[in-house]
């Protein structure tokens, strides 16, 4: 990700992405245009880049000019289109071929279309490199397209936000969500997840979204998720993952405005873990980190039989049940750890002592992250 002034921008089109459309567009050029010399006309800022890359795959002879209009100011195309410099080359019988760095909503094309319906020219053409069809509103044919992008504001290869961004080989795509932060909370049972995650989120004003209590809820209220999920487990079978992402799905969108959450339970597999990526890729936003709480198993077996003296469980209050469950998430989180420690994200922290030592250690991992 990259920060251009006050916003930030993800990833979107790589440069060998882009070097292969534009191959292909001269490619397509030349063959449509046979012997003829063409002259293609850049427009200004955007399409340096383009231009340059343009002429140098296009095998055959042809002519370069610029024009500049006036275009993007921000992130918002601009109502006022004019044109700032001309043409300095009589056209009359030439084939011209504009080409735009990106055509969006079609002012920019509205006004070239305007310049040159008096020079005569035998034909114009346009290609452009990038295409937005959900914005597009005008009715003039676009000849060539590279790629077709969704309604989202681009920088790099030519096109800027305020100045910035125009010398990047590659494309990136504003991010719309700029600042979240999302933990995946995991420890074994015992080891205090649901304390800390209370605390936690009051700390960082944080969404805990707990597996356990989104499945009890969808199923005590018989919504669509609820009645699926509880169609598997009623057959004794595993609910499928995607019933669970749907269902966390639903409690991102509830929460549309959070400043970020903690995943509590979830994800469970590597399976998992990549759905969840993409879910949270689908908001815009990432998971910033797998905080897991370490406690040794002897101390994580007094806990839960302590605990099973006041909380009814009997999970909670057999000694080998115990084991088990620890046997049981230790093989789960092995694979996890792997997962997120892979991307840099896997974070351990002592979860022996007191609470409120605990609780500190755990603060101090988010706040360097």
């Amino acid at each position: 990700m990259i920060k251009l002034h006050d916003k930030y921008f993800k990833p979107f089109i790589s440069a060998k992405q882009i070097d292969a459309a534009v191959a292909k567009m001269a490619s397509e050029l030349a063959k449509d245009l046979g012997d003829e010399i063409p002259v293609f006309v850049g427009v200004l800022n955007g399409s340096f880049m383009l231009v340059s890359d343009f002429v140098k795959k296009y095998p055959k002879a042809c002519e370069v000019t610029f024009i500049k209009l006036a275009s993007y100011e921000g992130v918002k195309s601009s109502d006022d289109i004019q044109r700032l410099i001309g043409l300095t080359q009589d056209l009359t019988n030439r084939t011209v071929v504009i080409l735009e760095d990106i055509i969006d909503s079609g002012k920019t094309l509205h006004e070239i279309h305007r310049i040159f319906k008096n020079e005569n020219v035998k034909q114009l053409l346009i290609a452009t490199l990038f295409y937005k069809p959900e914005a597009y509103k005008k009715d003039f044919k676009l000849h060539y397209v590279g790629i077709e992008i969704p309604n989202k504001f681009i920088v790099g290869y030519g096109l800027d936000y305020d100045g910035l961004g125009r010398d990047l080989p590659e494309v990136y795509q504003l991010k719309i969500t700029q600042h979240m932060t999302n933990l995946v909370l995991f420890g074994p049972p015992g080891a205090g997840k649901g304390t800390q995650a209370n605390f936690l989120k009051e700390k960082y004003n944080l969404v805990h979204i707990s597996t356990g209590d989104v499945f009890r809820f969808n199923i005590k209220n018989e919504t669509a998720l609820g009645t699926l999920a509880k169609s598997f487990m009623d057959k004794g079978e595993l609910v499928p993952d995607q019933v669970t992402i749907d269902m966390l799905n639903a409690e991102v969108e509830k929460n549309a405005g959070a400043n970020g959450f903690i995943f509590d339970g979830f994800p469970r597999t590597n399976a998992q873990a990549e759905a969840l990526d993409k879910l949270m890729e689908s908001k815009d936003s990432q998971i910033n980190a797998m905080i897991a709480l370490e406690v040794e198993d002897e101390v994580l077996v007094e806990r839960l039989l302590e605990r099973g003296k006041s909380s009814g469980r009997k999970d909670d209050a057999n000694e080998t049940v115990i084991r088990n469950r620890i046997k049981e998430y230790y093989k789960k989180t092995a694979i996890l750890k792997d997962y997120y420690t892979a991307q840099d994200k896997y974070f351990g922290v002592d979860g022996f002592g007191d609470i409120k030592d605990i609780t500190k250690r755990l603060c101090n991992t988010i706040d360097a992250l």
